[in-house]
């Protein structure tokens, strides 16, 4: 545990915890502290309270001494000097021909640096609007580039609902808001109804969440089968800011009537110890056709004798004959013709090629009644 005071030093901004050492100041005083930035002026927005190690960022930064009537003074004469400064960028952008928007400006309290705010839609080159800011205003010029959120936060203005903004008024830090919040709300999903100045969606939508999500667990979904003091029904509308639900009820005649009950009244559906659960349907697509195999014996002597049959084997598909050329079709023929001849001892039966082949088909051309014999 750790001894330290809360500080900030903007409107509606993020405070920050710094070492008391022997001053001990209350809320609501001035305070002079030391910065990565250097000297600045804040405000104590909580007293002195001992705090977890885990939630202070090391080194811790200690506390000066509580503002004095000059210290109030010279923070004064740099917030009146802050408009002519922002005069003076914005002159300075429009020369340099720059894509950005200037947003703000601050001079920190030792009058060491000025602090531009500005936005803008990508990466912007401002090497030389800095050295022309440095040599008006002689001294470090900052540019720092900012999102749509945190100008809202620094010009401020009002919301849908008439009032401050939040962010101006009271929220330090942004938190993440998702369009999955709208929905479980039930709100509108128009973006001009559940967007904020600055563009995006309001952090408003953050404030209710924590009990939507709460009070949603409780009962079922809309669609669902419920119990109510009149029976079984079905939830058609759930308002969680009143925590009351409408069910479509069965009445008598075998008619619907929509009746509103309190949270409180309505559960789930207890099924009964012989009642079983309803099947869960499959899903289609990762359905698969299961492989049936026939059990039909080929030949009656493959039939058990105690009655049951075995499966069917699966042959397989017989290939088609090879494209043989004549030469291969008849060296094939004479060596089947050859195997199914008994061998005798010492003899072989002679492969004949393919020429000897074409030559004894020549020779054995038939010759007509009457010719004499060809001398070979």
């Amino acid at each position: 545990m750790t001894m330290v005071i809360g500080v900030r030093f903007r409107k509606a901004g993020k405070v920050y915890y710094f070492d008391p050492t022997d001053v001990w100041p209350s809320a609501g005083d001035q305070v002079v502290v030391e910065t990565t930035r250097g000297m600045e002026l804040g405000e104590v927005i909580s007293g002195a309270r001992e705090v977890e190690d885990d939630q202070i960022v090391a080194p811790l930064k200690k506390v000066v001494r509580v503002a004095t009537e000059a210290d109030i003074r010279s923070e004064a004469i740099n917030r009146q000097r802050e408009p002519e400064v922002f005069r003076v960028g914005q002159e300075r952008i429009q020369k340099h021909k720059l894509e950005m928007k200037l947003v703000d400006v601050e001079c920190t309290f030792d009058a060491s640096k000025i602090i531009f705010y500005f936005t803008a839609n990508g990466r912007v080159d401002f090497r030389e609007l800095v050295k022309d800011l440095a040599s008006v205003f002689k001294t470090r010029i900052e540019l720092r580039q900012i999102g749509v959120r945190d100008e809202a936060k620094m010009l401020g203005g009002l919301g849908p609902c008439g009032r401050r903004l939040c962010c101006d008024a009271f929220l330090a830090d942004f938190q993440p808001v998702s369009i999955k919040m709208a929905k479980e709300q039930n709100l509108s999903l128009n973006p001009t109804k559940i967007s904020g100045q600055c563009g995006r969606l309001m952090c408003c939508l953050k404030y209710e969440q924590d009990h939507y999500e709460a009070t949603l667990k409780k009962i079922p979904k809309v669609g669902k089968e419920c119990v109510t003091p009149d029976g079984p029904g079905y939830i058609t509308d759930i308002n969680v800011i009143r925590e009351k639900v409408r069910v479509r009820v069965r009445t008598e005649g075998d008619t619907f009537d929509l009746r509103e009950y309190p949270i409180d009244e309505i559960t789930r559906p207890i099924r009964g110890e012989g009642e079983a659960p309803s099947p869960k349907p499959a899903d289609p697509k990762r359905r698969r056709p299961k492989l049936v195999v026939e059990k039909i014996p080929a030949t009656k002597e493959d039939e058990d004798p105690d009655g049951e049959q075995p499966a069917r084997r699966r042959m397989p598909k017989p290939k088609g004959p090879k494209k043989l050329s004549a030469d291969h079709y008849f060296d094939n023929l004479d060596r089947e013709q050859a195997e199914g001849q008994p061998e005798e001892a010492g003899e072989r039966p002679q492969k004949r090629s393919s020429g000897t082949r074409r030559r004894r088909d020549r020779r054995r051309k038939p010759r007509a009644e009457g010719a004499p014999p060809t001398q070979e």
